[in-house]
């Protein structure tokens, strides 16, 4: 019989708690190794048993989910799984700040037994553990070090100049894609003169509080697209739950409610193609980490026509899933590290 994968829950409301015990015990290939009712508890449990994955709240007395995740990633690396009840714009963006500090994604607190999306929410929690469980996790070194190890700016990668300043930046992710995003829209100017539209694969809720720390953190100007806007330079668009998002010949968001693609609806398959038909060559298109291969085959369509491609390197991605499906296509020009996509676009300004 195949070794179950650990989880350690972190929850201090017993109701929660006893819901997702049973939902993970429920899965033939999960088993809740222990619980604690508090980061603290937490801590000490790591120091002598070490899960597969750790399931927590946020929310929680002493110290929070944002805390206890930093201290682990410091101390005890291990995959990290931030569950929460709340999809309040300000409060889901403070869970955000657990995913800057090395959580690898955020999931929805099911709702009780007998609720119409319990099925729903309780299996997309269960593929969720059983994802992350794979997830190879590294020391995260304390913020003061991080800041003395990293340079101030980085020189941009050396790039064949576009024939003519690209019309679009167009990005895909999923699985710890939210830092990646935070890293490139931290990298580019304040009055950067191209709009990026933004594809995040993210569970439904959790999209404005997205929004809402991307723009704090970053100082860009971040907003969930509207039909039918035109994309503004110095913005940052991302797809709305549940559309695709594209744009059309006149240079305006188009979003769409048609079937989704590889599942998934917002696609990015679906904004490549988009960009490919009303840019050309004039585009930037970049696929950052994520599973599956959303997006490969578009970019190298892309790239074809002439269009700058760029995919995440392996080494910084959470998932190599999707760039790794490009690149084994051939689809990217350049494989770049976040802060080097980051420098690559902002270059793209003072070559003109």
């Amino acid at each position: 019989m195949n070794k179950k994968i650990e989880v350690l829950l972190v929850e201090d409301s017993e109701v929660a708690l006893q819901l997702l015990v049973h939902i993970i015990n429920s899965d033939e290939s999960l088993h809740v190794m222990g619980t604690a009712s508090s980061g603290a508890e937490a801590l000490e449990f790591l120091k002598a048993k070490k899960p597969d994955v750790v399931l927590m709240d946020i929310h929680m007395n002493g110290m929070d989910g944002f805390e206890t995740t930093r201290r682990i990633m410091e101390s005890n690396p291990v995959p990290i799984i931030v569950c929460t009840g709340s999809f309040d714009p300000d409060e889901v963006a403070m869970n955000f700040r657990a995913i800057e500090a090395g959580a690898l994604a955020l999931v929805g607190k099911p709702v009780g037994l007998g609720h119409p999306k319990f099925e729903q929410m309780a299996g997309k929690l269960v593929e969720t553990v059983r994802l992350m469980s794979e997830v190879k996790v590294v020391k995260r070194w304390s913020r003061a070090r991080r800041a003395r190890s990293i340079p101030s700016e980085l020189p941009p990668p050396k790039i064949r100049t576009p024939v003519s300043r690209p019309k679009v930046i167009a990005i895909g992710t999923s699985t710890g894609g939210p830092p990646v995003l935070q890293t490139i829209l931290s990298g580019l100017p304040r009055n950067y003169s191209i709009p990026v539209l933004m594809v995040q694969h993210i569970a439904a809720g959790f999209l404005p509080g997205l929004v809402e720390w991307l723009a704090k953190t970053t100082g860009f100007a971040v907003q969930i697209a509207e039909h039918g806007e035109p994309a503004l330079a110095g913005r940052a668009y991302l797809a709305p739950d549940g559309y695709h998002m594209g744009l059309n010949s006149s240079g305006q968001i188009a979003l769409s409610k048609k079937e989704p693609e590889n599942g998934l609806r917002p696609s990015v398959a679906y904004l490549f193609r988009s960009i490919a038909a009303a840019c050309q060559e004039n585009a930037v298109a970049v696929l950052l980490t994520g599973m599956g291969k959303d997006g490969a085959e578009e970019l190298k369509i892309l790239k074809d026509l002439g269009a700058l491609t760029v995919a995440q390197d392996e080494d910084s991605s959470v998932i190599h899933g999707m760039p790794g499906a490009a690149i084994k296509l051939e689809a990217a020009q350049y494989i770049l590290s976040p802060e080097k996509i980051a420098a690559m676009l902002a270059s793209l300004e003072k070559s003109k």
